[in-house]
């Protein structure tokens, strides 16, 4: 561990004393504050003298106090740039603001994440000044209506706003449309991202119209179950879009919800205004509403797959009369993107993406993952390419040796990992555990190891084996040694960059840039410095 490491690390240690001890918070707390707020630490270790760091971080703490706000603040998921407007201007100390503190843990008491509690107090910032009780027979309220815990948790997480005034009446109404169908609230609340802001009228009113349209209940429900996301997607203001579109050109209620459950992708996303840009080409051109409604039923990700030219410019450039660009599109809708649209001719087309994103979510829900969550649209947002590729990849790791929640917890750390090829991973596994001698474990504290390229592990590692003795002991040109127990560690020799490796493995010995200089020509050639 680096003098740095242990610096922090002795930092929190002492912060974590002083809110447990010497201020008398609850020991969660404290650990919670110490371990939760490195932009803080930063701050507080650089203005430590270095000779006198374990007296002076103690000796800064007792004789120095510090705004216990900034920590608490950072605590709960808010940035210095976030909360630097909202510290309080006449006290320093948590204690002297009891409401704070007693709503801050009937929230967590609750279940909301620690983390999560930020967003509330920069939205919603009334909730931390209530009386005692208020705030807990607020959130009853909404269980009394039926509503989960759970499903509490993540609508307050998510519009922190319902904790002020009255009950929202609309999320209720909501609620209770839902269950009509048959789907259940948690199931289409998980949806919710804490990123977004919701307006909950409209999407009452969305799930009104979608009733009013006649739509088969079963079927309608099918298709929230399927893909509840669009419920909550623009707060459902795109639907009125499409439907107004599908309508336009022909097609009936019973077609349109038809569509919409073996598309339920054109329901989210751009396709909706993307399909505007195409009917309004088709139209210009002069493509029977009929034909453009059959292109529509047989080929949506054709048409919402990307915006359109203008037809002008598009006739004039095909040199083609409009009929002949109507019977092009007739005969092959396929063609469509490439004639029309303002994607290169050159470049493909990929309207299979969609279909890659219902693999990949079916791939993360199998490995336990909750659906439509943030963490899946974190890894989801990650992974390229076709979903099918992903159980390959992951099985390779788990045949590999390793075990299958530790492949899981690999996965969620550094989702990039299964974008590498089964060769590409086999490759470099066996360079790990046969070259650099290092356990396949190592890869479950440091999956990264797996995205770094070939040529950047094999010049790192060469260099850091000659500048160390069979001992693992490093002598600059000093004669000072450092003793590296055991391995040193995979993540510390990849992640420092070019000038802190030059600076820690290379510069240490009079050679070392020679050597340096010649590992690098010889494994990297003309490529330069190795990603």
């Amino acid at each position: 561990m680096t003098d740095t490491r242990i610096r922090f690390s002795q930092a929190q240690k002492d912060l974590c004393d002083y809110f447990h001890s010497t201020r008398g918070y609850s020991l969660p707390d404290a650990e919670h504050l110490s371990e939760n707020t490195p932009v803080f630490l930063k701050k507080l270790v650089s203005k430590l003298e270095d000779r006198s760091f374990d007296q002076s971080i103690r000796r800064l703490l007792c004789f120095h106090p510090i705004n216990e706000f900034e920590p608490f603040l950072e605590s709960i998921g808010l940035s210095p740039t976030k909360y630097k407007h909202l510290l309080p201007k006449n006290i320093i100390y948590l204690s002297d603001d009891p409401l704070l503190l007693e709503n801050y843990h009937v929230l967590w008491s609750y279940g909301v994440p620690r983390i999560k509690i930020g967003r509330i107090y920069l939205e919603s910032a009334e909730v931390f000044r209530y009386n005692e009780e208020v705030l807990l027979s607020k959130l009853k309220n909404y269980e009394n209506f039926g509503i989960s815990r759970a499903a509490i948790v993540k609508l307050v997480t998510c519009c922190p706003n319902l904790l002020v005034g009255e009950v929202n009446l609309n999320i209720l109404r909501v609620y209770e449309k839902l269950s009509s169908l048959g789907v259940q609230f948690d199931l289409v609340i998980q949806c919710l991202s804490d990123r977004s802001k919701y307006n909950w009228s409209q999407v009452s009113e969305m799930l009104t119209f979608l009733d009013r349209m006649g739509f088969d209940k079963q079927a309608l429900a099918t298709l929230i179950k399927e893909t509840p996301v669009f419920v909550f997607h623009e707060s459902g203001k795109n639907i009125y879009l499409l439907v107004a579109i599908l309508i336009k050109v022909g097609l009936k209620t019973h077609e349109i919800l038809n569509l919409f459950v073996k598309n339920p992708h054109i329901l989210i996303g751009n396709f909706v205004k993307f399909l505007g840009h195409s009917v309004n080409f088709l139209t210009e051109i002069g493509m029977e509403l009929g034909d453009i409604a059959s292109i529509i039923s047989t080929h949506p990700q054709i048409l919402g797959s990307s915006p359109c030219r203008s037809s002008d410019s598009v006739l004039c450039h095909l040199s083609l009369p409009r009929k002949s660009l109507i019977d092009m599109i007739k005969a092959d809708p396929t063609k469509f993107t490439s004639l029309a649209c303002t994607r290169s001719v050159d470049e493909p087309v990929n309207i299979d993406e969609q279909l890659f994103l219902k693999e990949k979510t079916e791939f993360l829900l199998k490995l336990g993952f909750a659906e439509c969550s943030d963490e899946m649209a974190k890894v989801v947002s990650k992974f390229k390419g076709r979903g099918d590729k992903l159980q390959e990849r992951f099985d390779c790791l788990v045949n590999s040796g390793l075990d299958y929640h530790d492949v899981v917890k690999m996965i969620k750390m550094a989702p990039p990992v299964l974008n590498q090829s089964t060769d590409v991973l086999i490759k470099k596994i066996d360079y790990l555990t046969n070259k650099l001698d290092y356990p396949l474990e190592s890869l479950v504290d440091f999956p990264s190891f797996l995205c770094y390229s070939m040529d950047r592990v094999r010049l790192r590692f060469q260099m850091v084996s000659w500048v160390t003795d069979e001992n693992g002991l490093l002598t600059n040109s000093r004669g000072a040694t450092k003793k590296y127990g055991g391995k040193i560690s995979l993540s510390y020799v990849l992640t420092l960059s070019e000038k802190s490796f030059l600076k820690y493995f290379v510069d240490m010995k009079p050679k070392g840039m020679k050597h340096y200089e010649m590992l690098k020509k010889s494994i990297l050639g003309s490529k330069g410095i190795a990603n």
